[in-house]
């Protein structure tokens, strides 16, 4: 199988110099399994939870996708055998990136919002790096990294700087880590990645009943699903690049250019 890597928004091969558009010069992987074993640091048992979802979360917010035989017990998946291709995901922090996004709708108030998108245009980038902007104005946030991959930070604490005012809670159930995060760390706001789902709506209407800010992502694109989801604005990211699209509720465009043409929410202080 040969190596390609996904830079920008297109793929090449992987070359002994570089990247390459001709398969023939592309490096070839062999076995899976040492980069597998690599990534687990030899405890594959250890991430058997992590591998029925498709795929392993490894140092720094490295997350690795399995392709293989899904082995189903009743309709969960029980494990992957047979693995025979990998995406690996690494994840960049880009000071900045969602400053346009910030400035339009949390530059003196917060509002519900989600993030969404087919995956790859960033995502979880902006979710880490609005969450760094909402820590500098002094806002308690609280950072639900299911997959610890928005702050991607190790037993030590090290991690993605996310600002001085940010508690990052990792793993577990959305609900059920709401429900005790929400008493336990008195947060401001709540950034989450990956929405989906019946549990996750409600850990989200919890928080929103206990009168907690809310931005998250999905990969969720109907956007007759997106208008059951309990939020204000939904921001649609298009490109990696390009400037995302921000609506309303009701999907009409809420911003065309700025701030001043969003109607504030809830206030805080600068």
């Amino acid at each position: 199988m040969p190596v390609s890597v996904c830079t920008g928004e297109k793929y090449r091969y992987l070359a002994p110099f570089g990247l390459t558009e001709r398969r023939g010069n592309a490096i070839f992987c062999g076995e899976i399994s040492p980069i597998i074993n690599a990534a687990t640091g030899g405890s594959i048992y250890s991430y058997a939870e992590q591998i029925k979802s498709g795929f392993i979360t490894c140092g720094h917010g490295v997350r690795i996708g399995l392709a293989g035989e899904y082995v189903m017990r009743g309709d969960e998946v029980n494990a992957i055998s047979g693995i025979t291709s990998l995406n690996v995901r690494i994840p960049h922090d880009v000071e900045g990136c969602a400053l346009y996004l910030c400035e339009t709708l949390f530059k003196n108030s917060l509002r519900s919002t989600i993030l969404f998108s087919k995956p790859g245009l960033g995502k979880t980038t902006k979710l880490r790096d609005a969450a760094r902007y909402l820590s500098k104005k002094g806002l308690n946030v609280l950072i639900f990294d299911e997959r610890n991959e928005i702050a991607a930070m190790d037993s030590s604490g090290n991690g993605f700087y996310l600002g001085d005012n940010t508690d990052v809670v990792r793993a577990g159930n959305k609900l059920k880590a709401f429900e005790s995060a929400i008493r336990a760390m008195k947060p401001d706001v709540i950034v989450t990645d990956e929405l989906y789902g019946e549990q996750d709506n409600k850990a989200v209407g919890y928080a929103a009943d206990c009168g907690i800010c809310v931005i998250a992502s999905s990969h969720i694109t109907d956007r007759g699903v997106l208008r059951g989801l309990p939020f204000e604005y939904y921001v649609e990211l298009k490109s990696i690049y390009g400037r995302p699209v921000i609506y309303d509720k009701n999907f009409d465009i809420a911003c065309r250019g700025g701030a001043d043409d969003i109607d504030r929410g809830i206030p805080f202080n600068e």
